[in-house]
C-alpha cells in the first residue's frame, strides 16, 4: 500500500505518489522536477496536438470537462489585444499565460462577496495559429450584480460564435455568499447551469495552486524590500500548515493542514467593509480604490496618537517606538473640542447679532482652521486601526495553533503597500520575527478560482499535464 501525504506536514515518503494540488488526489507517478526538466516530445516521441473539432465537441457536451495545461504558465502585465474594458468593473492586467494549454474551456468562475464579485474565465490567444490560452481576471462592485451578469452573457455569446455552441453550454461556477443570493437571478438570466461551490473550500484549492503552480505569485512585503518572490515548494510539496487570512468584508481565518483539510479557526468583523463603510461617512470617496489612493496621501500622525505623543519620545523597555500607534483616532476628541471652542470665540460679539437671513445653514459643519481632519489622513489612519487589528489577531491564531506561515487574501490587500506593509510589521512586531506575513499577486481570486479549478477532472496542473495529455495523443 503506498504511503499517503501526513496530514499535519504534507509530507511524503520517497516513493509516495504526488496529491494535485488542485484536487488531492493522487496521481501516478508525475512530479514537478521530472515534468518540468522533460520536453514534451522527448517524454512521449510526438508533439503536443493543437485543439481539434472532437476537442470542441467533448468540451461542449461536457462543460469543463477538459484537461487544462499549466506547465510554463507565467504571470504577464500587459493587456492582451480586444481585453473588455467598462467603467461597470475593472480588469486586473496581471493574467495568467498558459503556453502549452490547447483545448477548450466553456466555464467560467466568479466569487460573489459581500462588497465585491470576482470573476475568472481562460481565452485563447488571438490568431488563427496561436495555442496557449490565458486566466482573466475581473473584478465587479456586487451592487451592480447586473454588470456583471450582463459581463457574463457577452462571455456567452463569444463562446457560441468560437466554439459553434449553443447559450446553454456555458457553465457558472459560482461561489461565496452571493451564488447562492443571486442563484435564480443568474440562471434565469443566461438560462445556465450554475454549480455552487462551498466558499472556504475554494479559497483553500485557488491558494493551494497558487503556492505550488504559480511563478512569482507568493512574495513577502516591507518597505527595505517589497514584492521579494518566494521561490516554488519543494517537491514533494511540504507546504503545510499554514495559516489563511482571508480578508473580504469581513475576515475569516482559516487553517489549512493538508489538500482539502482545512478548519476555519477564528476571525473578525473588522474588516474591509468597515473601512469601505467609516470612509463612506466620513471622507468624500466613492469607491475603495478612491479611499485607498487617499491612504496612500495621509499622515496619520495628525490623527492618532502616537506613543511619542505621550511620552515626547519612543518607550524603548518596551519596544515601541516614538511614531507607534497608541490610539487610534486619539487626537481626533481633544482637536474637536478645541476647534470648537476656538470657533465659538470667533463668533462671539458680531456673528451673534447678524441676521438669521445671513447665517450659512450647516456652517457649524464647516472645517474651522488647524482643527479640521484631512481626508487623507482620515483613510490612513482607519485603514491602520483596521489593518493592525487583523494583524495581530491573525498572529493569535497562529500562534495558539502552531502555525509557521501566514497567508494573506481577499480584496481588502488590493496590492496595496500601506496594507501589506501595515499588515507585515504587525506579524513581525507581535511574533518578534519569527513569523512573517505572505501575499499573493492575485489575493482577491483565491476563491473564483478554487471554483474555476472545481469544475476539472481528475489530475489537473502542471504535475499531471502530461499524464493526461499522454492518454489523449
Amino acid at each position: 500500500m503506498s504511503p499517503v501525504p501526513d496530514p499535519a506536514t504534507g509530507d511524503i515518503g520517497s516513493k509516495a505518489p504526488v496529491p494535485d494540488p488542485a484536487t488531492g488526489d493522487i496521481g501516478s507517478k508525475g512530479s514537478r522536477a521530472h515534468l518540468a526538466d522533460t520536453a514534451p516530445t522527448l517524454e512521449f516521441g510526438r508533439p503536443r496536438r493543437t485543439t481539434v473539432q472532437s476537442d470542441i465537441q467533448d468540451t461542449i457536451q461536457h462543460p469543463g470537462n477538459v484537461r487544462i495545461n499549466v506547465q510554463g504558465a507565467f504571470i504577464v502585465d500587459e493587456e492582451q489585444p480586444g481585453t473588455p474594458q467598462s467603467e461597470d468593473y475593472e480588469h486586473d492586467p496581471q493574467d495568467i499565460r498558459l503556453p502549452n494549454h490547447t483545448s477548450v474551456v466553456s466555464h467560467v468562475a466568479v466569487d460573489i462577496g459581500g462588497s465585491l464579485a470576482k470573476l475568472v474565465y481562460l481565452s485563447r490567444e488571438p490568431g488563427d495559429d496561436a495555442i496557449g490560452g490565458r486566466l482573466n481576471f475581473f473584478k465587479f462592485e456586487t451592487d451592480r450584480i447586473d454588470a456583471c451578469i450582463e459581463f457574463m452573457r457577452k462571455l456567452q455569446a463569444d463562446q457560441k460564435q468560437d466554439n459553434g455552441s449553443k447559450p446553454e453550454d456555458l457553465c457558472i461556477m459560482a461561489t461565496g455568499g452571493g451564488a447562492f443570493k443571486y442563484y435564480d437571478k443568474i440562471t434565469e438570466a443566461l438560462g445556465v447551469e450554475v454549480i455552487r461551490e462551498d466558499e472556504m473550500e475554494c479559497l483553500i484549492i485557488g491558494l493551494d495552486f497558487f503556492i505550488n503552480e504559480i511563478p512569482n505569485e507568493v512574495f513577502t512585503y516591507s518597505e527595505d524590500s517589497p514584492m521579494a518572490f518566494m521561490s516554488h515548494p519543494s517537491d514533494p510539496p511540504n507546504i503545510y500548515p499554514y495559516l489563511l487570512v482571508n480578508i473580504g468584508s469581513g475576515v475569516s481565518m482559516i487553517k489549512v493542514s493538508g489538500p482539502r483539510q482545512f478548519e476555519r479557526i477564528g476571525g473578525t468583523s473588522l474588516g474591509g467593509g468597515t473601512l469601505w463603510g467609516l470612509l463612506s461617512l466620513l471622507t468624500g470617496a466613492r469607491s475603495f480604490d478612491d479611499m485607498l489612493r487617499l491612504a496612500e496621501n495621509g499622515d496619520n500622525s495628525t490623527v492618532d496618537l502616537l506613543v511619542g505623543d505621550i511620552y515626547g519620545q519612543s518607550y524603548n523597555k518596551i519596544g515601541l517606538k516614538s511614531t507607534h500607534i497608541a490610539s487610534s483616532f486619539g487626537k481626533v476628541y481633544k482637536m474637536k473640542r478645541a476647534a470648537e471652542r476656538q470657533a465659538e470665540d470667533g463668533c462671539n460679539g458680531d456673528f451673534k447679532r447678524r441676521e438669521e437671513a445671513e447665517h450659512v445653514e450647516g456652517s457649524s459643519e464647516l472645517p474651522h482652521g488647524p482643527g479640521s481632519f484631512r481626508p487623507e489622513d482620515i483613510s490612513r489612519s482607519l485603514l491602520y486601526a483596521v489593518s493592525n487589528n487583523i494583524g495581530q489577531i491573525a498572529h493569535l491564531h497562529a500562534e495558539k495553533h502552531g502555525l509557521p506561515r501566514i497567508y494573506f487574501g481577499g480584496s481588502f490587500i488590493g496590492g496595496h503597500s500601506q496594507t501589506m506593509n501595515t499588515l507585515s510589521y504587525a506579524i513581525r512586531f507581535w511574533s518578534k520575527d519569527t513569523r512573517q506575513a505572505y501575499f499573493l499577486r492575485h489575493e482577491g481570486y483565491l476563491g473564483s478560482v478554487g471554483a474555476f479549478l472545481k469544475r476539472q477532472p481528475r489530475n489537473w496542473g502542471r504535475r499531471e499535464s502530461f499524464v493526461g495529455l499522454a492518454k489523449a495523443v
